[in-house]
């Protein structure tokens, strides 16, 4: 039987070296396999924490590169992580009823609260915040307090990926314990025992309504120099936790 044979021109298709990728095409493929990269590695890191406590965040290390910047001596972060069981139940009321009175209900994000903020600035009001929990969670623990496209699109990826591989409860825990309260404190169990000297497990209605009522600017509203205006807030949370119930 004889040995079938390519023509000429085939043999030398098949010899000819493939062609080298242009510089588009290899950019092209780089960002290609970064996206998958990124995609990946959060999955992974959003996954794992689920069940572990968050060793830090990104706005404590922000913290310490703005000492850093500002030419400040080094000062350690204050922050004790504690579980759910050992959170009072009026530290969880305290911030839904202050920060995010839709938390069970939304998927992380508040479209009613989103639009009316819209609006308000195209009226030619300030633009404010209509942040939910989810949102604050996955600012604070993965991003940087920069204020760019960027950042908010980062900002809506990882809400997506907390609320779809968490639960409200861990969501709710993770807050707790990554939220800044003071100067270089951050989580209730640190800001508990400062203000209080007591473990976060102990806190009553009107200390977790404090705290919480400080979440907005914890550097200017002090939990330990608490102002007419704080006080106002904290009794308009109270009234809030009492409303829903808690």
């Amino acid at each position: 039987m004889k040995h079938f044979r390519h023509p000429a021109r085939y043999r030398q298709f098949w010899r000819q070296p493939k062609t080298a990728l242009s510089l588009p095409q290899l950019c092209k493929r780089g960002l290609v396999y970064a996206l998958l990269f990124f995609v990946l590695s959060s999955l992974v890191l959003v996954g794992v924490l689920r069940y572990l406590p968050a060793p830090t965040s990104a706005f404590m290390l922000h913290q310490h590169v703005d000492d850093l910047a500002e030419g400040r001596s080094y000062k350690g972060i204050d922050q004790r992580w504690v579980s759910h069981r050992r959170i009072s139940p009026h530290a969880f009321s305290a911030v839904v009823a202050s920060e995010d009175q839709l938390f069970y209900q939304h998927n992380g994000f508040d479209v009613d609260a989103i639009a009316k903020a819209f609006n308000q600035y195209l009226r030619g009001g300030k633009l404010r915040g209509a942040s939910t929990i989810s949102q604050q969670v996955a600012k604070n623990l993965f991003l940087s307090p920069a204020k760019n496209f960027g950042r908010k699109a980062l900002e809506i990826w990882f809400t997506l990926l907390i609320e779809a591989v968490w639960d409200k409860q861990r969501i709710l825990e993770m807050y707790l314990n990554i939220a800044e309260f003071g100067d270089h404190l951050f989580g209730i169990e640190a800001a508990s025992r400062r203000y209080f000297g007591i473990p976060a497990q102990q806190l009553s209605p009107n200390q977790a309504a404090l705290l919480a009522a400080t979440l907005p600017n914890p550097i200017l509203l002090k939990a330990d120099q608490p102002s007419a205006y704080l006080h106002k807030r904290q009794s308009w949370i109270l009234g809030q936790m009492r409303a829903l119930g808690n």
